[in-house]
């Protein structure tokens, strides 16, 4: 069998990405380290809110998923995700938290989106549940660090976008 050879997107230090299980990091460094005998290359991404940091094998970018930020465009069909009705599915309570939890490790902005749409809980509405919250405020705080990122503002600046944009749908 053939092996074929993948040219692995190439980001630049100092470029923002979106690791899908972790959300918008920055490649602080490019770094050749030797694991086992091989030479690998590596990109060194921090994620702050997190307090983490993690080395990328380049080669194992496109496996992972790892990708840019995403486009104005996109970012603006996540704000109109936002403005549409709630759709809640009648299964339970843990089958739907696997299906939030799974469209937020896509690291899709319009899946988070549709998970922060699903759970947002107007003043009128009904408490939420510890989990619910849990998941709500997840997604909420991942689609928000990419929408600082796209828009280049802060966090909570971007938490208040959103959030005007639930109140107003």
């Amino acid at each position: 069998m053939a092996t074929k050879t993948k040219t692995a997107k190439k980001f630049k230090k100092g470029e923002h990405i979106v690791y899908p299980a972790h959300g918008v990091g920055k490649i602080t460094s490019i770094e050749k380290e030797e694991i086992a005998g091989t030479e690998l290359e590596l990109y060194v991404i921090d994620f702050d809110k997190e307090k983490m940091t993690l080395r990328v094998p380049i080669q194992k970018v496109d496996q992972l998923q790892m990708r840019s930020l995403s486009s104005p465009d996109i970012m603006k069909n996540a704000l109109t995700t936002l403005k549409g009705r709630a759709r809640i599915k009648r299964t339970m309570w843990s089958r739907r938290a696997q299906e939030y939890e799974a469209k937020i490790n896509s690291g899709d902005p319009i899946s988070i989106a549709e998970v922060v749409r699903d759970l947002h809980r107007a003043e009128d509405q009904p408490e939420q549940s510890y989990s619910e919250r849990q998941i709500y405020e997840s997604a909420l705080g991942r689609l928000a660090r990419e929408v600082a990122a796209v828009e280049k503002i802060d966090e909570d600046s971007a938490v208040e976008k959103l959030e005007s944009t639930l109140k107003a749908a």
